[in-house]
């Protein structure tokens, strides 16, 4: 495993250069940003709850929680990407505890609520990262998972994506990231190639979590899709869901 997470370190530590360009990773469209503290609210408890930030990257949504007021901890397997968290933190006055360190060894808390945005299907052991967190987590303390289908859904997937590509190539536009994840790490993940939320709902009532629910992010959707030029939002549609559980 530990081979795996310095790969991936070292991975996420090349992209922090360029991750915060996409509008969707920096979340800096104010439509956008304005959908997912709505999300937050509704996942979360109240504030001021303790909240853990796993895989917070650049730290969009845990600055978004800060402002909102939560007493947020924000881990990540990247010096680089926790360095630019940082920055934009002291930039906006914002007080985030900030960790780093792999997923599925989260800081003792105890914690009132841990989220992840995108991050579960990152990780070569879901189950164990699942685990862990509800270790560090209060009895009746929430887990939010913020993820999607990111294989997509339905027959014509193939063919939106490819004409994706095609416009992309076509007008110019870069990819969000410095590079494709290599192949083989792509194989060791477990959850990389959802077409349902089924897979994420069974690894979190496997893991020991109760009162599992799930709602459609249709407003951050909706916002994701109309800052891309079209059809480029169309055809990249992906259905994202918070998935909420128990401690």
């Amino acid at each position: 495993m530990s081979h795996i997470h310095d790969r991936l370190s070292d991975w996420w530590d090349a992209d922090a250069s360029t991750y915060d360009a996409s509008a969707g990773h920096a979340m800096t469209d104010p439509v956008e940003a304005a959908a997912w503290r709505q999300v937050l609210v509704r996942a979360l408890p109240p504030a001021p709850a303790r909240v853990l930030d796993v895989g917070a990257g650049t730290g969009a949504l845990a600055l978004l929680a800060a402002e909102l007021g939560y007493d947020v901890t924000a881990i990540d397997l990247s010096e680089g990407m926790l360095a630019k968290a940082r920055a934009k933190a002291s930039e906006r006055g914002h007080e985030v505890t900030f960790v780093h360190g792999p997923a599925e060894e989260p800081p003792a808390g105890p914690f009132d609520a841990v989220m992840e945005r995108h991050v579960s299907w990152t990780l070569p052991d879901p189950m164990s990262a699942l685990r862990a967190w509800r270790a560090v987590t209060v009895p009746g303390g929430r887990l939010v998972l913020l993820e999607g289908s990111w294989a997509g859904e339905g027959p014509w997937v193939a063919a939106k994506d490819a004409l994706a590509g095609w416009v992309e190539r076509a007008r110019g536009i870069e990819d969000d990231h410095h590079a494709p994840y290599p192949d083989d790490i792509l194989s060791a993940l477990p959850l990389r190639r959802t077409t349902s939320p089924a897979p994420f709902l069974d690894a979190v009532w496997a893991a020991g979590w109760s009162r599992v629910r799930i709602a459609r992010l249709r407003d951050v959707e909706w916002a994701v899709e109309a800052r891309q030029p079209w059809p480029l939002g169309w055809l990249t549609h992906r259905a994202r869901y918070a998935i909420v559980a128990e401690a």
